[in-house]
């Protein structure tokens, strides 16, 4: 059986080219699945991955339409990061969902045999991925591979965050770039966990959105009553903790001066984590406006995930399945093939991970 995959390597002449790379399915050892994949999501996680800092600008399509192939620059600067790369071929896609079409012999993988299936590891777009029986996530009868594509990304660092709250003592948190899947998400999570959420979007219609779904606390960036109105949203729900998926510029700054503005100010411990890198520029950080106790990091869903007992993965595991056409439900603009998914259309949309264009590849088209 004859698997299609998208791959991506570093040239010697200093350009990332990605393309769609033919190989045979290797046959199931005796606890292994084969999964004809039908779902893998483009997140912004993959999408750093896949183009680093590549020049954009630069990308061109020297394939054809049935064999497709980008190629874009990468800035000499950057380029002694990559070479360790050069010219190897690495497969992409975190996440995914499909059915099972083939097993092994041992009883936990015969009992997947034509089940839909969620799996996380990488190498998710293609045609058809082998993966243990183990790391396959059983979705309830009647969800689809697409309802089930995002099982892990988004659901699994929604909960982390909620959970890190509480493990280290604070009563509300701060949420930035809101109005993304991930955003909507938390919101109905803390919802039906009975956690207050600050959220900041930078568009009304992202407002909208959120106030839809039951968010009591919005506050738009782009209103010139934004500092005021967030500061009155963290004085009534003592929110001391944020994640940041915007990265650059003065959001994080601006937030901890809020919050060290509020009542409860300079003696709490007010605690910013970076998760995303939405915006490239450099963080604008005034730590003079900040009190004197306050700290900056970096969240990683792994390292939480890391502090989990196999018990504790197993219950998450099992309560994301259970509300992943709910509280852990995704939407997507579009879906694409995986020879779609190279062309300089779909990847000019998709690689500015934009709210409310998500793209869903289905290798299986």
């Amino acid at each position: 059986m004859k698997n299609l995959q998208l791959k991506s390597l570093f040239t010697t002449e200093g350009n990332l080219e990605l393309f769609l790379e033919s190989s045979t399915v290797p046959e199931c050892s005796e606890d292994e699945v084969t999964i004809e994949m039908q779902a893998a999501p483009i997140n912004p996680s993959d999408v750093l991955m896949m183009f680093g800092a590549s020049d954009m600008s630069t990308m061109k399509s020297i394939g054809t339409p049935d064999s497709p192939k980008i190629r874009i620059r990468m800035p000499e600067v950057m380029q002694h990061a990559t070479a360790a790369r050069v010219g190897k071929a690495l497969p992409w896609g975190i996440e995914g969902a499909g059915i099972v079409i083939a097993t092994g012999q041992s009883d936990a993988a015969k009992a997947l045999m034509g089940k839909t299936v969620a799996v996380i590891g990488g190498a998710m777009y293609a045609k058809y991925r082998v993966m243990a029986a183990k790391d396959c996530l059983r979705l309830l009868e009647g969800t689809t591979p697409r309802e089930g594509a995002s099982c892990y990304v988004n659901p699994q660092t929604v909960i982390g965050m909620v959970e890190t709250m509480q493990r280290e003592g604070h009563l509300a948190l701060v949420h930035t770039a809101a109005g993304s899947s991930l955003g909507q998400m938390l919101q109905k999570h803390c919802t039906n966990e009975g956690v207050e959420l600050v959220n900041i979007v930078r568009k009304q219609n992202q407002v909208d959105l959120l106030r839809g779904i039951g968010a009591r606390y919005v506050c738009n960036s782009s209103s010139p009553d934004f500092f005021a109105n967030l500061q009155d949203a963290l004085e009534e729900t003592k929110a001391t903790i944020t994640f940041d998926a915007i990265g650059g510029g003065d959001m994080a700054g601006q937030i901890l001066t809020a919050m060290n503005a509020t009542s409860h100010g300079s003696s709490v411990h007010k605690q910013l984590y970076y998760y995303g890198s939405l915006d490239s520029s450099a963080a604008i950080l005034n730590h003079s406006k900040f009190g004197m106790l306050w700290g900056i990091g970096r969240y990683q869903l792994g390292s939480f995930l890391q502090t989990l007992d196999s018990d504790a993965v197993e219950k998450m595991r099992q309560k994301i399945a259970s509300e992943i056409t709910s509280t852990f439900a995704s939407s997507y603009s579009k879906e694409v093939s995986l020879q779609e998914a190279l062309t300089i259309e779909a990847i000019s949309a998709y690689q500015k991970c934009a709210t409310g264009e998500k793209y869903l590849i289905n290798p299986s088209t």
